[in-house]
């Protein structure tokens, strides 16, 4: 296939006639689909709803240690719980509190303690003058959404293959003491589906912050999502706390994690994971906010998975739905964007994104002119801090939700989007 910067302006001009007419098919087609977020699809949700059958008013309601979990008690989680949430992420249970259904709750009060309170002892943040944070972009919006919500200041670090720029990483918060933390999806990232090399995560460990107060948020938010069962198609990330602590920084690092998207959306268990020392100032914290979070829901979570095989095998029945959506995707974009020259895509092996580049200054037009025929995606600029990518071309895929038949449509229609879109681009650019 030629590249459309070799097209002449009247081949051009050709094309463009062809794919108006066929953009003008697409929107008479009334389509109305939502790829706009990673969410799990109803296939997805009815396969764990037998949940709900583990505990019944006729269950054994305690604990192994005993707890009767109707009660109050347990601030920081039941044992096995812990348990669970270390197995996911590959740590042992006494690095683990666990909280209640969500890891970007535990991220957002991680943020707000530190802004009111400060971490071990340092100035609280609202009383520095000012305060920045460490963004990996193209990255996940509602990591920004939180520092922003803040007024923290953000500054992008471009993501590579193997993980963040760790020679800008090092040097920046080297220097600069008001660099408070950075945002990190360390495996399948979000959205481009990257996993941390295991040079990056120990240079991560060995980083000499200025402050004493920097925190990594580890949001391990992928760490089971794989998308095919044979092991050399798994990305494995190294376990960043017990590098940290190899390294004499075993204060330096928050790891989150759930299981949203292991059993329900916004109805699992949410985890952090820490050092002793950050844990035991979280705990003075969580003594004032609750009495504990939802026991009842941790009890169901473990008798229902029982182990890790029982987390390993419901994953893979989560992939076997998935895997097909996303080589439909990646397939339709070889066989139409290949050698065009207007796109880049990535192609994870895990995870809940594909990530597209588009000629430059091309992904607000792709995105509205999807959204005008009946699709809805992420909106551009979204992936990166203050919705504002300076290229104008990376665009979010998430092909979790829609059914196959959906997909196949959105997707046709994403790629004419794209054709026609960069066609547009090039035209301008000739005058």
């Amino acid at each position: 296939m030629r590249a459309y910067q070799e097209l002449s302006k009247a081949e051009l001009l050709s094309l463009k006639e062809e794919l108006e007419k066929a953009y003008e098919e697409e929107k008479g087609k009334g389509l109305k689909l939502d790829m706009s977020r990673g969410k799990p699809s109803v296939a997805q949700l009815d396969m764990v709803m037998d949940i709900f059958n583990v505990l019944n008013s006729d269950s054994d309601m305690t604990s192994t240690e005993g707890v009767d979990v109707r009660n109050y008690g347990v601030l920081d989680g039941l044992i096995e719980a812990k348990h669970m949430m270390a197995d996911i992420m590959g740590i042992s249970a006494d690095h683990v509190i666990i909280y209640g259904n969500a890891s970007l709750n535990i991220m957002y009060d991680a943020v707000s303690s530190a802004m009111t309170h400060g971490v071990m002892g340092c100035t609280p943040w609202c009383k520095l003058d000012q305060v920045k944070f460490l963004c990996p972009v193209p990255g996940y919006d509602r990591h920004f959404s939180i520092t922003q919500h803040f007024g923290i200041e953000m500054i992008p670090v471009p993501m590579t293959p193997q993980g963040p720029d760790m020679d800008m990483v090092e040097q920046l918060v080297a220097e600069d003491e008001s660099i408070k933390g950075i945002w990190c999806v360390p495996k399948y990232s979000n959205p481009q589906g990257y996993t941390y090399s295991d040079e990056t995560v120990r240079r991560f460990a060995n980083l000499k912050p200025a402050a004493k107060d920097f925190r990594i948020f580890w949001d391990n938010a992928y760490a089971v999502h794989h998308l095919y069962d044979e092991e050399e198609h798994q990305d494995k990330v190294l376990e960043i706390l017990s590098e940290c602590e190899k390294a004499g920084n075993p204060d330096m690092v928050y790891e989150f994690a759930s299981t949203s998207k292991v059993s329900f959306s916004g109805a699992g268990v949410a985890a952090i994971a820490s050092s002793k020392g950050n844990l035991d100032c979280i705990r003075k914290t969580l003594t004032i906010q609750t009495i504990g979070y939802d026991k009842i829901n941790q009890l169901r979570h473990v008798r229902y998975f029982k182990n890790f095989d029982g987390i390993k095998a419901h994953m893979r029945k989560h992939a076997a739905l998935m895997r097909p959506k996303f080589e439909a995707v990646l397939n339709s974009l070889q066989r139409e964007l290949a050698g065009t020259g207007i796109g880049e895509w990535t192609n994870p092996n895990g995870g809940y994104f594909i990530s597209f580049e588009s000629m430059e200054g091309c992904a607000k037009a792709i995105v509205a002119k999807c959204k005008e025929a009946g699709v809805t995606l992420t909106g551009a600029g979204a992936t990166y801090p203050y919705g504002r990518d300076p290229r104008d071309s990376n665009i979010r895929i998430a092909p979790t939700y829609p059914t196959p038949e959906e997909l196949a449509q959105a997707t046709d229609l994403f790629v004419l989007c794209v054709k026609l879109v960069s066609v547009e681009k090039l035209l301008a650019q000739m005058g």
